[in-house]
């Protein structure tokens, strides 16, 4: 017998994408999201430094697209690099970025599958008096409004994780993003302090409230969700690919736009 008949593609930033072994313990929750879904093939097509408008004009969409079946569900999750001055990534929130979303709408239609806008989760940013900055601005409202323009559901992680990130507080969220002491593991031996990405508990804990989201709105059978109520996981469940690999999955998972 063949695998799963639906597949779950995911389209998105580096808060989404599976990384590499050398950067454990970072980790996006598209990688952390097959330990919730069994029932259904997970295909991580986000990459980081991804903008909604390079993941359209390099190629990403277009693999996706190609790749479509009839049933299959798109998520999609950008804002994160579309915020970031820079050639070929930057988007105005009610323009340029409301406009690859709506691409990304149509173009996963047309094929005869389903698409869902994502959110993206908030950056770890306190002020001086311990309030949590919200640096995404207006780039969820936007996503929002092309979700109820097309009538595409809406998982909306930033808003969750800014209410767990409160909760929290400063320090707290250290044990979800990524700060490591020098020392404390051998690919960060100097330490690091990011605010962006999540180590994988953080990421697991996201990849949960997606798929229990997906789960109470029926976005797939309920037999193709699992272990939601599970606590702990080892650190060997989550797949960690080589450098390699994650090189050939980035090269092959890309097509030639013709502009």
């Amino acid at each position: 017998m063949g695998g799963p008949s639906r597949r779950v593609f995911l389209a998105g930033d580096s808060s989404v994408t599976g990384r590499q072994r050398s950067f454990a313990p970072m980790a996006g929750w598209g990688q952390t999201l097959p330990l919730f879904i069994r029932g259904a093939e997970v295909i991580n097509c986000a990459r980081a430094g991804a903008s909604s408008r390079s993941f359209v004009e390099r190629g990403r969409l277009a693999w996706i697209l190609r790749e479509a079946r009839p049933g299959d569900l798109v998520l999609f999750s950008f804002g994160l690099i579309d915020m970031k001055p820079g050639q070929g990534r930057y988007t105005e929130p009610f323009k340029e970025y409301q406009g690859y979303l709506r691409n990304c709408v149509d173009g996963v239609r047309d094929r005869g599958a389903h698409p869902i806008l994502v959110t993206s989760h908030e950056r770890r940013v306190f002020d001086a008096q311990g309030n949590l900055r919200r640096l995404l601005g207006v780039y969820p409202l936007a996503m929002k409004e092309i979700a109820a323009e097309k009538s595409v559901p809406l998982i909306d992680l930033n808003e969750w994780s800014v209410r767990w990130w409160r909760r929290a507080g400063s320090q707290g969220t250290h044990e979800i993003f990524l700060y490591l002491a020098a020392g404390e593991h051998p690919n960060y031996p100097d330490g690091v302090a990011d605010n962006t990405h999540l180590k994988v508990a953080g990421a697991i804990e996201c990849a949960r409230f997606i798929a229990s989201e997906m789960r109470a709105r029926s976005m797939l059978e309920p037999g193709c969700f699992d272990r939601l109520e599970r606590a702990r996981f080892p650190e060997d469940a989550v797949e960690w690919p080589t450098d390699h690999v994650f090189d050939e999955l980035t090269r092959t998972r890309t097509l030639e736009v013709v502009k």
